[in-house]
Protein backbone atom coordinates (compact mmCIF):
# COMPACT_ATOMS: atom_id res chain seq x y z
CA UNK A 1 0.00 0.00 0.00
CA UNK A 2 1.62 3.27 -1.20
CA UNK A 3 1.62 6.64 1.77
CA UNK A 4 -1.19 8.50 0.19
CA UNK A 5 -3.57 5.43 0.16
CA UNK A 6 -2.40 4.45 3.52
CA UNK A 7 -3.31 8.37 4.69
CA UNK A 8 -6.48 8.87 3.10
CA UNK A 9 -8.11 5.76 4.45
CA UNK A 10 -9.68 7.53 7.22
CA UNK A 11 -13.23 9.14 7.78
CA UNK A 12 -12.39 12.39 7.53
CA UNK A 13 -10.85 14.40 4.58
CA UNK A 14 -7.33 15.08 5.40
CA UNK A 15 -6.66 18.64 3.76
CA UNK A 16 -10.91 19.33 3.82
CA UNK A 17 -14.19 19.30 1.51
CA UNK A 18 -13.58 22.93 0.67
CA UNK A 19 -11.86 23.94 -2.54
CA UNK A 20 -8.33 25.65 -2.46
CA UNK A 21 -9.27 29.21 -1.81
CA UNK A 22 -7.03 30.21 -4.77
CA UNK A 23 -8.42 27.51 -7.15
CA UNK A 24 -12.21 29.18 -6.41
CA UNK A 25 -10.77 32.84 -6.82
CA UNK A 26 -9.51 32.09 -10.31
CA UNK A 27 -11.91 29.90 -11.30
CA UNK A 28 -14.21 33.24 -11.21
CA UNK A 29 -11.75 35.09 -13.11
CA UNK A 30 -11.34 32.84 -15.82
CA UNK A 31 -14.96 31.42 -16.13
CA UNK A 32 -13.32 28.36 -18.46
CA UNK A 33 -15.80 25.67 -19.44
CA UNK A 34 -15.68 22.31 -20.83
CA UNK A 35 -13.24 19.28 -19.84
CA UNK A 36 -10.51 19.55 -16.44
CA UNK A 37 -8.70 17.22 -15.45
CA UNK A 38 -7.61 17.40 -11.67
CA UNK A 39 -4.23 15.58 -11.33
CA UNK A 40 -3.13 13.88 -7.83
CA UNK A 41 -6.20 14.96 -6.78
CA UNK A 42 -6.31 13.57 -3.18
CA UNK A 43 -10.04 13.37 -1.65
CA UNK A 44 -11.32 15.11 -4.75
CA UNK A 45 -12.07 18.77 -2.71
CA UNK A 46 -11.02 20.38 -5.72
CA UNK A 47 -12.44 18.35 -8.82
CA UNK A 48 -16.32 18.42 -6.25
CA UNK A 49 -15.80 22.17 -6.87
CA UNK A 50 -14.95 22.77 -10.36
CA UNK A 51 -17.80 20.32 -11.20
CA UNK A 52 -20.06 22.48 -8.94
CA UNK A 53 -19.50 25.04 -11.85
CA UNK A 54 -20.56 23.16 -14.35
CA UNK A 55 -17.29 21.64 -15.94
CA UNK A 56 -16.96 17.78 -16.81
CA UNK A 57 -14.38 16.89 -14.64
CA UNK A 58 -11.89 14.02 -14.45
CA UNK A 59 -9.54 13.51 -11.11
CA UNK A 60 -6.74 11.46 -11.54
CA UNK A 61 -4.40 9.86 -8.21
CA UNK A 62 -2.86 6.88 -7.19
CA UNK A 63 -4.73 6.35 -4.12
CA UNK A 64 -7.56 4.41 -4.35
CA UNK A 65 -8.99 5.23 -0.81
CA UNK A 66 -8.38 9.02 -1.93
CA UNK A 67 -10.58 8.69 -5.21
CA UNK A 68 -12.98 6.35 -3.10
CA UNK A 69 -13.62 9.24 -0.81
CA UNK A 70 -13.68 12.05 -4.23
CA UNK A 71 -16.74 9.86 -5.02
CA UNK A 72 -18.52 10.24 -1.77
CA UNK A 73 -17.89 13.79 -1.73
CA UNK A 74 -19.13 14.17 -5.32
CA UNK A 75 -22.25 12.41 -4.68
CA UNK A 76 -22.63 14.41 -1.30
CA UNK A 77 -22.72 17.64 -3.43
CA UNK A 78 -25.13 15.92 -6.28
CA UNK A 79 -21.91 16.41 -9.07
CA UNK A 80 -20.24 13.76 -11.58
CA UNK A 81 -17.20 13.42 -11.48
CA UNK A 82 -14.72 10.68 -13.66
CA UNK A 83 -12.14 9.46 -11.25
CA UNK A 84 -9.38 7.71 -12.40
CA UNK A 85 -6.62 5.08 -10.80
CA UNK A 86 -3.41 7.07 -12.72
CA UNK A 87 0.23 6.79 -11.19
CA UNK A 88 2.06 9.71 -13.04
CA UNK A 89 4.74 8.13 -13.47
CA UNK A 90 3.13 6.12 -15.99
CA UNK A 91 0.43 8.52 -17.37
CA UNK A 92 -0.91 8.95 -20.52
CA UNK A 93 -1.30 12.02 -21.98
CA UNK A 94 -3.62 12.57 -24.50
CA UNK A 95 -2.73 15.60 -26.77
CA UNK A 96 -5.09 18.74 -26.54
CA UNK A 97 -7.95 16.86 -24.62
CA UNK A 98 -8.53 19.25 -21.94
CA UNK A 99 -10.03 22.68 -21.56
CA UNK A 100 -8.61 23.02 -18.46
CA UNK A 101 -5.94 21.23 -15.88
CA UNK A 102 -5.37 22.36 -11.69
CA UNK A 103 -2.33 20.62 -9.92
CA UNK A 104 -3.30 21.98 -5.95
CA UNK A 105 -0.13 21.06 -3.70
CA UNK A 106 0.43 17.90 -6.62
CA UNK A 107 4.77 17.42 -5.31
CA UNK A 108 6.43 14.81 -7.04
CA UNK A 109 10.56 13.97 -7.32
CA UNK A 110 11.97 16.31 -10.08
CA UNK A 111 12.30 14.38 -13.11
CA UNK A 112 8.36 13.31 -12.20
CA UNK A 113 7.67 17.17 -12.03
CA UNK A 114 9.67 17.52 -15.37
CA UNK A 115 7.32 15.21 -17.18
CA UNK A 116 4.54 16.00 -15.79
CA UNK A 117 4.50 19.45 -16.78
CA UNK A 118 5.55 18.75 -20.28
CA UNK A 119 2.41 16.61 -20.05
CA UNK A 120 0.51 19.25 -19.38
CA UNK A 121 1.58 21.08 -21.52
CA UNK A 122 0.60 18.48 -24.30
CA UNK A 123 -2.52 17.40 -23.10
CA UNK A 124 -4.40 20.92 -22.85
CA UNK A 125 -6.18 22.33 -25.93
CA UNK A 126 -5.21 25.46 -27.57
CA UNK A 127 -6.69 28.55 -25.19
CA UNK A 128 -7.18 26.06 -22.61
CA UNK A 129 -5.43 26.70 -18.68
CA UNK A 130 -3.39 25.51 -16.58
CA UNK A 131 -3.87 26.79 -12.75
CA UNK A 132 -2.02 25.04 -9.91
CA UNK A 133 -0.93 26.28 -6.02
CA UNK A 134 2.12 24.59 -4.44
CA UNK A 135 4.70 25.19 -2.39
CA UNK A 136 7.70 26.37 -2.83
CA UNK A 137 11.40 25.48 -2.07
CA UNK A 138 11.17 28.07 1.14
CA UNK A 139 8.41 26.19 2.56
CA UNK A 140 10.40 23.81 5.05
CA UNK A 141 11.11 26.31 7.67
CA UNK A 142 7.28 27.77 7.98
CA UNK A 143 6.20 23.71 9.11
CA UNK A 144 2.54 24.47 8.14
CA UNK A 145 2.24 21.27 5.58
CA UNK A 146 4.07 19.95 2.42
CA UNK A 147 6.99 17.81 1.93
CA UNK A 148 9.77 17.89 3.88
CA UNK A 149 12.59 17.20 0.97
CA UNK A 150 13.73 19.95 -1.09
CA UNK A 151 13.70 17.45 -4.77
CA UNK A 152 9.21 17.74 -4.14
CA UNK A 153 9.26 21.38 -3.84
CA UNK A 154 8.87 23.84 -6.64
CA UNK A 155 11.13 26.77 -7.79
CA UNK A 156 9.48 30.02 -9.95
CA UNK A 157 11.69 29.06 -13.00
CA UNK A 158 9.96 25.82 -13.67
CA UNK A 159 6.89 27.67 -14.30
CA UNK A 160 8.49 30.91 -16.20
CA UNK A 161 10.81 28.92 -18.01
CA UNK A 162 8.51 25.76 -18.77
CA UNK A 163 5.86 28.30 -19.71
CA UNK A 164 7.92 30.73 -21.29
CA UNK A 165 5.72 30.39 -24.70
CA UNK A 166 2.77 30.96 -22.82
CA UNK A 167 0.38 33.55 -21.92
CA UNK A 168 0.96 34.00 -17.85
CA UNK A 169 -2.52 35.56 -16.69
CA UNK A 170 -1.06 35.09 -12.83
CA UNK A 171 2.15 34.53 -11.19
CA UNK A 172 3.36 34.82 -7.83
CA UNK A 173 5.53 33.61 -4.78
CA UNK A 174 5.50 34.53 -1.18
CA UNK A 175 3.74 33.90 2.00
CA UNK A 176 0.03 33.07 2.34
CA UNK A 177 -2.22 31.67 5.24
CA UNK A 178 -3.74 28.26 4.10
CA UNK A 179 -6.57 26.50 6.51
CA UNK A 180 -7.48 23.34 4.46
CA UNK A 181 -7.67 20.44 7.15
CA UNK A 182 -5.49 19.14 9.06
CA UNK A 183 -1.84 18.77 6.91
CA UNK A 184 -2.19 22.39 5.49
CA UNK A 185 -1.94 24.89 8.44
CA UNK A 186 -0.85 28.55 9.10
CA UNK A 187 1.62 30.51 7.34
CA UNK A 188 3.17 29.05 3.76
CA UNK A 189 5.47 29.71 1.75
CA UNK A 190 4.01 29.00 -2.50
CA UNK A 191 4.00 29.63 -5.99
CA UNK A 192 0.96 30.36 -7.71
CA UNK A 193 0.61 30.15 -11.18
CA UNK A 194 -1.93 30.40 -14.08
CA UNK A 195 -1.06 30.28 -17.59
CA UNK A 196 -2.98 30.15 -20.96
CA UNK A 197 -1.87 27.73 -23.51
CA UNK A 198 -1.47 29.86 -26.98
CA UNK A 199 -4.61 29.19 -29.24
CA UNK A 200 -2.31 28.49 -32.68
CA UNK A 201 -0.18 26.21 -30.67
CA UNK A 202 -1.20 22.37 -31.65
CA UNK A 203 1.22 20.46 -28.64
Amino acid sequence: MNHWNARFQTEDYVYGKEPNVFLKEFQHKLNVSGNALAIAEGEGRNAVYLAEQGMNVTAWDYAESGLQKTNKLAKERDVAVSTKLVDLNEANWSEAKWDEIVCIFGHFPTELRKKTLQGVKEALKPGGYFLTEVYSHYQIPYQSGGPQELDFLYKPEEFLKDFADWRIVHFFMGEVVRHEGEKHNGLSHVIQFVGQKPKDQQN
